[in-house]
């Protein structure tokens, strides 16, 4: 008998299975709860796509000519909501435009946006994978 056994004996103590299994399930849990929060960082991530819009001409009181850049998965058709605002950053056009899969990740677009009023600027408002 080492001097662990005849400790435990001494004051009653026992070494169990079951707090073996418990810890092992714990620790099984912990480990499928991080790589559960990985997989919904990463998959979130897969579908992002990035828009700049890189400059804009307003033609008239009626047009405005937008160019803006995407950053898109490959082979992912992309929509982007593009818009034009006039000088109290008032909506006074905007389209939605829809671009078919590409092989490149990264492409440049130039776009015109019919106008209510005359605009003092165009943006891009936001892009998704469709």
């Amino acid at each position: 008998m080492t001097t662990q056994d005849m400790l435990d004996e001494r004051y009653g103590r026992r070494r169990s299975p079951a707090r073996r299994w418990v810890v092992g399930i714990a620790a099984a849990i912990g480990v499928a709860v991080v790589a559960l929060f990985g997989w919904f960082a990463v998959s979130s991530s897969l579908d992002a796509v990035d828009a700049d819009t890189t400059g804009f001409e307003v033609v008239d009181a009626h047009e405005v000519t937008l160019t803006f850049q995407v950053v898109a998965p490959v082979g992912r058709s992309v929509a982007c909501a593009i818009e034009a605002q006039d000088v109290e950053h008032g909506v006074v056009g905007w389209r939605i435009v829809e671009y078919p899969a590409s092989d490149q990740h990264a492409r440049a677009f130039r776009e015109s946006i019919p106008t209510t009023a005359e605009a003092t600027t165009g943006l891009v408002n936001s892009c998704w994978v469709t």
